[in-house]
């Protein structure tokens, strides 16, 4: 007998990633380019919409899992990378995003993003950053810069402000790059990168809130800006950058300089790109922090580290293996009384 073919499955487009919600969010919000990016690149990841989770918390970003056509949950503040890491754990099948604000990672939720860093579940974690509490109506947030006016700091903020990648290099977070929501073609390049990162990706993505913080990234993303204050990561390749690719950056042992290309300087002096590098990594996400002392650096984006290590997930189902293969040989007395005990006379 002849097999009888089973008919195939339609590619999926953008559009079957789209609800039929209504998407609510402000006018000219960073959000909806945000939301068509990722709408776009799924469909070429190959994943089934069944086996894509999007988990949120609270605040503007986390309406996202309502207008995604995958399974998905609005979550509490802060905690949506503790569900995600539960049901990782569980289901290390699935596909698992996370879609975070500043506020809601890196202020309530600040303790469960870095832990879900160090312990590099295979999830993908999208960090809106506005620098601002938007949901809320304009308070000022873990990133809003020192001396931010807002309603809540109506003298300027005196908290010296969070660097969420610097953060995660410190929490040892395996795949850490920027985008912004205003570069599409950059965005779902970076989308997928940190998809096939087998690991914890945490894609930091600078979002304009146009009510309460309009333009706070206007310099990345206007025309006439954009190259000479943005400095755009490519794995092997200088760090060049400017409207006419005439400026870089060279190293002088481990300290960044600005030079001119047409100055005299060679692009063979300049720093060469290597995304395995931990400690260049560390020099990238600082490199723009204190202007006043070390200059006006441009603000990289891309990926600035990616290492694969052993995901969580992966590690504990051997050890549920190795636990299942000792069964019967075990002493539960002994495993109860633990490697130390105590005598009372």
């Amino acid at each position: 007998m002849s097999e009888v073919a089973m008919p195939q499955k339609p590619a999926l487009t953008a559009k079957d990633f789209a609800t039929d919600q209504e998407v609510r969010w402000c006018p000219g919000c960073g959000d909806y380019s945000i939301l068509k990016q990722v709408q776009t690149i799924l469909p070429q990841t190959g994943i089934p919409r069944e086996d894509i989770v999007i988990i949120s918390g609270i605040g503007c970003s986390s309406r996202f899992p309502y207008y995604m056509n995958t399974f998905g949950m609005h979550s509490i503040h802060g905690r949506a990378t503790a569900i995600a890491s539960g049901l990782k754990a569980t289901r290390p099948e699935l596909s698992v995003w996370i879609v975070t604000g500043d506020g809601d990672s890196l202020s309530i939720g600040g303790n469960h993003t870095i832990h879900l860093l160090r312990r590099n579940f295979n999830v993908n974690i999208l960090l809106f950053n506005n620098q601002i509490y938007g949901l809320t109506k304009g308070q000022y947030s873990p990133t809003s810069e020192l001396s931010k006016v807002t309603k809540s700091t109506p003298m300027g903020s005196l908290d010296h402000p969070f660097n969420p990648l610097a953060l995660a290099l410190g929490a040892d977070a395996s795949f850490i790059a920027r985008s912004m929501d205003r570069d599409p073609k950059h965005l779902q390049a970076m989308l997928l990168r940190a998809n096939g990162h087998q690991g914890a990706s945490l894609l930091e993505i600078y979002q304009n809130c146009n009510i309460f913080n309009d333009a706070a990234f206007e310099v990345f993303t206007e025309k006439g800006t954009k190259m000479e204050e943005g400095l755009f990561l490519e794995q092997g390749q200088p760090l060049v950058f400017g409207a006419n690719k005439d400026k870089g950056i060279k190293l002088d042992g481990y300290k960044p300089q600005l030079v001119n290309l047409s100055e005299g300087h060679s692009i063979d002096d300049l720093w060469i790109h290597d995304e395995t590098d931990f400690f260049k990594a560390q020099i990238l996400v600082r490199m723009f922090d204190n202007p006043a002392v070390e200059g006006h650096f441009p603000r990289p984006f891309g990926v600035f580290y990616a290492n694969e290590r052993g995901t969580y997930e992966n590690l504990m189902q051997l050890q549920l293996e190795e636990a299942l293969a000792l069964k019967g040989k075990g002493n539960l007395d002994h495993l109860l009384e633990g490697k130390e005990t105590w005598v009372i006379e």
